[in-house]
């Protein structure tokens, strides 16, 4: 692979270039779609780590977005400033900082598909698929293989490119229309769900990218990246994706662990000996600051400015394996503070990950997210089956749906009827779907 055509700013969908801005690069522009787009509006209710809390205090996946894409422009700067020296890229037009606007804009989308509940919402939508069910039954009835992994696997890096390529701006070709390098950058596992055999392991393999409905956005996007192609329907990655990664790492290892105490779950001695192994000095002023608030505070950013400065290192050091696709690991786990940062997450496992509320409030989205599919599936189901002669029910629940739900259960075939009711559910804030769920069972009715 190579730094010219993986910095490509050929946008999704469009066969000419738009107009280009010169104070603003195209780049910049990726950053502007996503931040306006609602998806991203509506991560300021849904869960980074702890469930509907009930302070204002903990983090959102809209603070955690705009964290890591803030980390991310860093790494990305960094590095461009190097590989810009190394290349003589000024030459072709590219900057150190194209290289930082792209892993800002794909660290801003990064957590754009994560349906409520987190990562147990992911598990949820797993679960209710392959249930006993009879609507769910009905779900997987026409599916072919390849489909039927989509959602037995489903994926929130899968459903985010989907918002991207598909859903936001639905009307255009390629949704947003965002650069392919942006796209190239924000897909950390760029394969499908359901893979033959691949004479490769490493990182990229440990999810799927993309859903069989967005199978040609990510193609047309790895021709114009120049991506080396492993298998069918397999890439490696695009070497900025694994500073998007690196960000997610570094915030939500050493955050989360400032979280963690801010709510009583950790003490502050260990969460600061945490972050003095990482920064592997003692701050002559520690022990001056005026509360145990404002020294964490000062170590998180500390140990994120460590963090930053040996990713950059390991990421310059590899250069060479990046661009071959040989090079397959976190950036996380070939630094120094590696095994600190194991530490912090075996410890957050232990802890703050396993929260008696947060566990419960997890089970409770199993019957949430499985109660909802449920409900408007048996619709959907009945709809496509009955058309006009639908029940009274289907139609009132129908009527509940975005539009293009209803259309999809009137003309579109078993898969896109699901990934629609998906894209649904998946969509919801973790508010919403509690309060909707309550009031389609009867356990509350609106207005009270």
């Amino acid at each position: 692979m190579n730094w010219q055509q993986l910095l490509s700013a050929d946008r999704l969908g469009r066969k000419k270039p738009g107009h280009r801005e010169p104070a603003r690069s195209d780049f910049q522009r990726d950053s502007d779609r996503i931040i306006f787009s609602s998806a991203f509006r509506r991560l300021q209710d849904k869960t980074q780590v702890f469930p509907l809390a009930e302070n204002d205090f903990a983090r959102t996946r809209l603070t955690h977005s705009l964290e890591v894409a803030s980390v991310g422009r860093s790494l990305g700067t960094r590095v461009g400033a190097e590989i810009c020296a190394r290349h003589n890229l000024a030459r072709e037009g590219l900057h150190a900082s194209d290289f930082g606007a792209i892993v800002h804009a794909a660290a801003l989308g990064h957590d754009l598909g994560n349906p409520p509940f987190g990562h147990s919402g992911e598990d949820a939508i797993q679960h209710w698929f392959t249930s006993d069910s009879p609507h769910a039954r009905a779900a997987r009835s026409g599916l072919s293989e390849a489909e039927a992994a989509d959602i037995k696997r489903y994926e929130g890096n899968a459903q985010g490119f989907r918002i991207l390529t598909r859903l936001q701006m639905p009307d255009n070709a390629g949704g947003l229309q965002l650069t392919s390098a942006t796209l190239g950058a924000f897909t950390k596992y760029p394969h499908a769900s359901l893979l033959g055999p691949i004479p490769h392991a490493g990182t990229s393999l440990k999810k799927f990218g993309w859903f069989q409905s967005e199978r040609e956005h990510f193609a047309e996007v790895a021709l114009h990246c120049g991506l080396i192609r492993r298998a069918p329907d397999c890439w490696a990655r695009h070497p900025l994706a694994f500073l998007v990664e690196a960000a997610d790492d570094i915030c939500y290892r050493l955050v989360d662990f400032e979280d963690g105490a801010r709510l009583g779950h950790l003490g502050y001695e260990t969460v600061r000996d945490a972050f003095l192994a990482i920064i592997r000095k003692h701050p002559r002023d520690l022990g001056g600051m005026t509360s145990t608030k404002a020294a964490l505070e000062m170590l998180r950013a500390m140990a994120i400015g460590e963090c930053l400065t040996q990713c950059t290192a390991a990421f310059l050091d590899n250069e060479d394996a990046l661009l071959a696709g040989t090079f397959d690991a976190p950036l996380t786990d070939v630094i120094p503070a590696a095994p600190a940062l194991g530490e912090i997450q075996k410890k957050s496992r232990e802890t703050i990950y396993s929260t008696k509320r947060g566990v419960e409030i997890e089970i409770a989205g199993y019957e949430v997210l499985g109660g909802l599919l449920d409900i408007f599936m048996s619709a959907v189901n009945d709809l496509a089956a009955q058309g006009d002669r639908a029940s009274n029910r289907s139609r009132k629940l129908a009527s509940q749906l975005p539009a293009e739900c209803v259309s999809a259960a009137r003309e579109a075939g078993p898969y896109d009827r699901l990934m629609r009711m998906l894209d649904f559910v998946s969509g919801m804030t973790d508010s919403y779907a509690v309060s909707l769920y309550r009031r389609v069972k009867g356990i509350a009715l609106p207005g009270t």
